[in-house]
């Protein structure tokens, strides 16, 4: 048996350092230091991992030359990068937006108009699909038009009034609609980022009761009437409370509108949530869409641990039922915006002080141990492991190459003995590190 090995090490400067290795015996009597792979046991099938095509990050590419742009980019969507294939985008501002705006100033729906998006955000996606035709895209609204909310502002939370639900379910059907003559398809939209927070920026709140008669009663009914194929997911906010906001959503869908539960990381792991919600539903897609770390802190010490952050998360929440991994903006400045509310944060990717080129984030190196090996369509499989100090995970491709992720966050080097097929591969994992195998 022979396997490609991938490692990144931040301490010892390996980044996607590359290895072939053979497996040394036949599994006989080996007890010890075991990580069991079944390929025959089989979970949930992968649609895919990326970020979010935000303002900022559009607004980013925007300020550097044309090389440097085409070679961000191809970081991000080819088969030389992480091959990202699932992305985000949001429904007019966020807080990574130069200001706030919506694409309708009053009820008729006749004025509205996407030109604001025409300006950083299509163009990065239409360079995306360019490298990657395949790339499915979820799109979330921050907040309803101002004059739609009771509060009448965009920000600070507030509803939408009940009598703009009608409105503004068209309002978001013709969002999709105006992106398909962009020739970009919408597959998926949530109701509302983070429903549950009142925020400095763009929010708004949904209760349970409430998100769930919008998506049924208004949203669906629209999409069904303009002959649109675009699923709805609910929640879209952090994993405290994803079983119970189900159970109050897609467990009172009578109409199978609601397709699935996206999630946040920003409240703690609560990767029970998701294994409930899995269990309870199925057939419901879960989708993680949006994490990100640094919060105006940039310090190389925090590199390793910002790294880890996702590597924990992203393997917690696959063995756990999730569909799609999807992290937040895909590039920043070096103050980690734009921001219209200085709400900074690192990305994978950042520009440095003066725009003339970038750098790569330990971030990005750990996201690509799962995008770059784990493609659409793979199947999770089932494996055991014989320490919790190591964190694994495993998936079938469509080409039936097995993919292993180790990750290792202690400060000790680990000796493992991989068993795939009855054969064995015998290696050692380094003190914080994580290693993709591909057999």
């Amino acid at each position: 048996m022979k396997a490609t090995k991938i490692e990144t090490n931040f301490s010892k400067k390996k980044f996607f350092s590359t290895s072939t290795l053979l497996s040394v015996s036949k599994y006989k009597n080996q007890e010890k230091k075991l990580i069991n792979i079944y390929p025959n046991i089989e979970f949930q099938k992968i649609l895919g991992f990326g970020g979010a095509f935000t303002e900022a990050s559009g607004y980013c590419l925007k300020q550097v030359n044309e090389n440097i742009r085409n070679n961000i980019l191809q970081d991000y969507f080819s088969k030389e990068g992480l091959e990202y294939s699932f992305c985000r985008t949001p429904i007019g501002s966020t807080d990574f937006s130069l200001k706030s705006f919506s694409y309708l100033k009053n009820e008729k729906l006749e004025n509205f108009s996407i030109d604001k998006d025409k300006e950083y955000i299509i163009p990065m996606i239409k360079e995306a699909l360019k490298i990657n035709p395949n790339i499915t895209l979820l799109a979330s609204p921050w907040s309803p038009p101002a004059f739609m909310k009771n509060t009448k502002i965009a920000v600070l939370g507030g509803k939408l009034s009940p009598k703009y639900y009608s409105l503004y379910s068209n309002y978001l059907c013709k969002y999709i609609e105006e992106y398909k003559k962009e020739h970009i398809d919408i597959k998926y939209i949530t109701v509302q980022n983070e429903p549950n927070a009142v925020q400095l920026w763009e929010s708004c709140l949904f209760s349970p009761e409430e998100e769930f008669l919008f998506a049924t009663e208004y949203l669906y009914s629209s999409l069904k009437r303009n002959n649109l194929h675009t699923q709805i997911i609910c929640w879209d906010h952090n994993k405290e409370k994803l079983f119970s906001r189900s159970l109050n959503t897609i467990g009172k869908d009578k109409y199978n509108a609601i397709s699935g539960m996206a999630m946040h990381w920003y409240s703690g792991d609560y990767f029970e949530e998701l294994a409930l919600t899995h269990l309870k539903f199925p057939n419901a897609l879960l989708i993680h869409t949006e994490g990100c770390t640094g919060f105006s802190n940039f310090r190389e010490n925090d590199e390793i641990q910002n790294g880890e952050i996702y590597g924990h998360d992203i393997i917690g929440d696959l063995n756990n039922g999730i569909n799609a991994f999807i992290d937040w903006n895909m590039i920043l400045d070096n103050k980690g915006g734009p921001n219209h509310k200085k709400n900074y944060c690192n990305a994978p990717i950042m520009l440095n002080k003066d725009n003339s080129n970038y750098i790569k984030n330990l971030t990005f190196y750990y996201i690509g141990h799962f995008s770059r090996y784990i493609h659409p369509g793979a199947t999770r499989i089932g494996f055991s492991k014989f320490t919790d100090a190591l964190e694994v995970t495993a998936f079938k491709n469509i080409d039936s190459s097995t993919v292993v992720v180790i990750m290792n966050k202690t400060n000790d080097n680990i000796e493992f003995n991989i068993n795939l097929n009855n054969e064995l591969l015998k290696d050692v994992i380094n003190s914080h590190s994580i290693i993709t195998y591909t057999f």
